[in-house]
């Protein structure tokens, strides 16, 4: 009889806490690196306008410019040096955590973005958080509905949701609940629904991203053999989905979510419009109809910087969920 070899046991090997601290340097650096490559591209577009910024605030409602008030506000905002003497001193400005001035308030940018953002994240966060709650309800029941009607119904949502645009939708939900219903007023009046309404408006279509992503990796999982040597052990599908497949499907949903903040940023600026709303969306449209370059900047480099925040304190989430992350050298944001 011939003797059958075993097969060699693959071991796995724990991740240290030098490959732990290797994952996070490098994440940093990966993150201060694209904020800084964000700046440099911003100034460069700025600093190719055809238009001279300088020039258009000293005109006077004539149109003249006066050559005197050009050189005092080229000095005062440092337009009197080369291109790039102007972007190392800004750089090491904006590395200190100055943003320069703006030229159509004479506020710093940090005030004049400062004063406007608290409704503005008031509104991103309640977003965030009904576009995350609406992907986990049309996760859950789409896996866990007992009637196929019901699940096939909830599956064709998200590309309902994604099809959409928010400012379409915005207008239809403002004249049928203001107008025609009077539940809410046309204008904020700081009640409960004045807030939930716009948040629900621009949540549902980031929920579409979310859940789509989601629902193809429960699939994913939910094909996996460790499931089926769960589910012979007796396990029921809710315990299943939430303990085994919830955990190890959430990684990419994880990921969406940092990517959506682009679109949530956007999409606050056309909702705030649209619901007449105070906040960062008018004070960006201001400053882009006035072309107040350092306030464009300030704005460009805030966002870049809380798009690259998210999306760090992800990619530090990952090993959390997965351990293994840290040996493959983790997802690439």
């Amino acid at each position: 009889m011939t003797a059958v070899a075993a097969a060699p046991r693959i071991r796995w090997t724990s991740p240290t806490s030098h490959q732990l601290a290797r994952y996070v340097a490098g994440r940093l650096t990966q993150a201060v690196v694209v904020l800084w490559l964000a700046y440099t591209l911003t100034f460069i577009a700025i600093t190719l306008l055809p238009s001279n910024p300088i020039e258009m605030f000293a005109a006077d409602d004539t149109g003249v410019i006066d050559p005197q008030t050009v050189e005092q506000m080229k000095l005062y905002y440092g337009y009197d040096h080369s291109v790039l003497q102007r972007y190392s001193i800004e750089l090491g400005h904006v590395a200190r955590g100055g943003l320069g001035y703006s030229m159509s308030t004479g506020q710093t940018v940090a005030q004049a973005i400062g004063d406007a953002a608290l409704p503005t994240l008031r509104l991103a966060a309640t977003a965030f958080v009904a576009a995350v709650l609406i992907a986990g309800a049309i996760v859950s029941t789409a896996t866990l509905a007992n009637r196929r009607w019901l699940r096939s119904s909830v599956v064709v949502l998200p590309p309902l949701f994604a099809a959409a645009p928010v400012f379409w939708v915005g207008i239809v939900v403002l004249n049928v609940l203001s107008f025609r219903l009077g539940w809410i007023s046309a204008f904020p009046d700081g009640t409960l629904l004045s807030i939930l309404v716009p948040s629900l408006v621009l949540g549902l279509p980031l929920s579409a991203a979310i859940a789509q992503v989601l629902l193809k990796s429960v699939d994913t999982v939910l094909a996996s053999d460790f499931i089926d040597v769960v589910r012979a052990k007796g396990a029921g599908k809710h315990w299943v989905f939430w303990r085994h497949v919830v955990r190890n499907a959430a990684g990419p949903g994880l990921t969406v979510a940092g990517t959506v903040l682009g679109t949530l940023v956007g999409g606050t600026v056309v909702t705030e419009t649209v619901f007449a709303r105070a906040g960062i969306g008018r004070v960006l449209q201001t400053a882009v109809s006035q072309q107040d370059v350092s306030l464009v900047q300030g704005f460009i480099l805030i966002i870049a910087g809380a798009y690259i925040l998210v999306n760090l304190v992800i990619d530090l989430l990952y090993p959390a969920l997965d351990r293994r992350i840290l040996l493959t050298g983790g997802p690439r944001s």
